[in-house]
């Protein structure tokens, strides 16, 4: 059996935790098309380490969103994000392998792990910024809602503030009144050229990497989104957190993100097959 057919599956405590039925599929499926190595970390550390002694073996997650970032960003620090295709497998909560589905990865356990055998690599841009941190797919300023939520077992405590958010519910609010829009001071620069200064507060901004190019969209308080198209982005001013793909990260009081294109590949399906 050649080199690409034998892979390193590491499954993300969390994936095993919430659906270990869909983990055992996607095990069966790969395991009766390639020779594979079953790794069950249950630290980030564990998970790290397991990547880092995969040898010639091509490297599969199963987990969610947050799993996919952390092999990605661990294989950056490694240097090694270029060298070969990373696969996933998504299993978790709809909301948590939103950016899985966005990538083109199939959200069903056979299909993906059928397109971890028969796919093709497909290269992806990256944005990295300037504390060597990683962005797969887009950022937003400020962080805004919370991504993607990882489930944990049920609790007594969690049964608990369910039942207390059940009881106690918000008051209505009055027609016609709108809620006042957050706004913040940042400084926004894209290849040199000033978007908005400090005395011209924003309602956002945001990063997304597509194409060779990262798009670039920041909403002032009461004007038009300024729309441009950039391989450099700095934003800086009062402290601020930002949401890189489905991590918060922050505050920082300036950062710069660059984009590399084409920096690594993602096993995805082959068109029409």
């Amino acid at each position: 059996m050649s080199a690409p057919d034998q892979l390193l599956v590491v499954i993300d405590a969390v994936a095993r935790r919430n659906d270990g039925e869909s983990v055992r599929i996607a095990k069966d499926v790969l395991c009766a098309g390639a020779r594979v190595k079953v790794c069950l970390p249950d630290t980030p550390a564990e998970f790290a380490r397991a990547l880092s002694r995969r040898g010639s073996r091509r490297p599969v997650v199963i987990g969610d969103d947050r799993a996919l970032l952390r092999a990605v960003a661990q294989l950056h620090r490694e240097r090694e994000l270029a060298d070969g295709a990373l696969s996933l497998v998504p299993v978790g909560p709809r909301g948590a392998v939103e950016l899985a589905g966005a990538l083109g990865v199939p959200l069903g356990a056979v299909a993906a792990a059928r397109a971890v055998l028969d796919g093709a690599a497909r290269r992806l841009d990256l944005l990295v910024d300037d504390s060597d941190g990683v962005v797969v797919r887009g950022l937003r300023i400020p962080a805004g809602p919370a991504g993607p939520a990882v489930v944990e077992p049920p609790s007594v405590w969690g049964t608990c503030r369910s039942l207390v958010r059940t009881l106690v519910r918000p008051a209505p609010s009055v027609p016609g009144m709108r809620p006042a829009t957050r706004t913040h001071r940042l400084r926004v620069e894209a290849d040199g050229r000033l978007l908005s200064d400090l005395d011209d507060p924003v309602e956002g901004v945001t990063v997304l990497s597509r194409g060779g190019v990262a798009e670039v969209v920041v909403r002032p308080r009461a004007a038009e989104p300024v729309r441009v198209e950039a391989t450099a982005i700095t934003v800086s001013g009062a402290s601020f957190r930002y949401r890189a793909d489905a991590l918060l990260t922050g505050p920082v009081g300036t950062r710069t993100w660059t984009l590399r294109p084409s920096a690594w590949s993602l096993t995805l399906p082959v068109p029409g097959g």
